[in-house]
């Protein structure tokens, strides 16, 4: 692989390890997350609200999709790395670069939805996007050699 196939796998792990530590974190957040009081019963003892299990939870559910996207990224990019063809090559990229564009859209859901909130929302959205941009431009070569062809 070359210096700068290194880095843009280097950086496709990174973006992966972040995911699944944010996958962690978000679903101990919910898991940890207090029971709603209802009422409160006439002697006092408070009524509550059973809890959501996670694995039924929205915040469970995008944090799946995230988990399978932010991953899917390096994996395609190292599945490029490794083609067969440069068609196989093409293919793979593009598909690491869908993944990529994938998981700016949870990222962005669940920021909106208040389960990231700013300071790490910027910080993995900038990641994502900084990965984007390299397959869109490692894409576009790959579109202008092919139209050389």
């Amino acid at each position: 692989m070359s210096e700068f196939g290194d880095l843009v796998q280097s950086k496709c792990d990174a973006f992966a390890d972040r995911v699944v530590k944010l996958n962690d974190y978000l679903l101990d957040q919910a898991a940890n997350k207090k029971a709603e009081v209802l009422k409160t019963k006439a002697d006092g003892k408070p009524v509550f609200k059973k809890p959501i299990p996670v694995y039924l939870q929205a915040v469970a559910n995008i944090c799946n999709q995230l988990l399978r996207s932010g991953t899917s990224v390096g994996a395609n990019n190292s599945e490029a790395t490794s083609a067969i063809s440069k068609a196989d090559y093409k293919s793979k990229s593009y598909i690491a670069l869908k993944e990529a564009r994938e998981s700016l859209y949870w990222i962005n859901l669940l920021h909106r939805n208040s389960y990231l909130d700013d300071k790490q929302y910027d910080s993995i959205y900038a990641d994502a996007d900084e990965l984007v941009r390299i397959l869109v431009a490692r894409c576009k070569k790959l579109d202008s050699e092919s139209d050389k062809e």
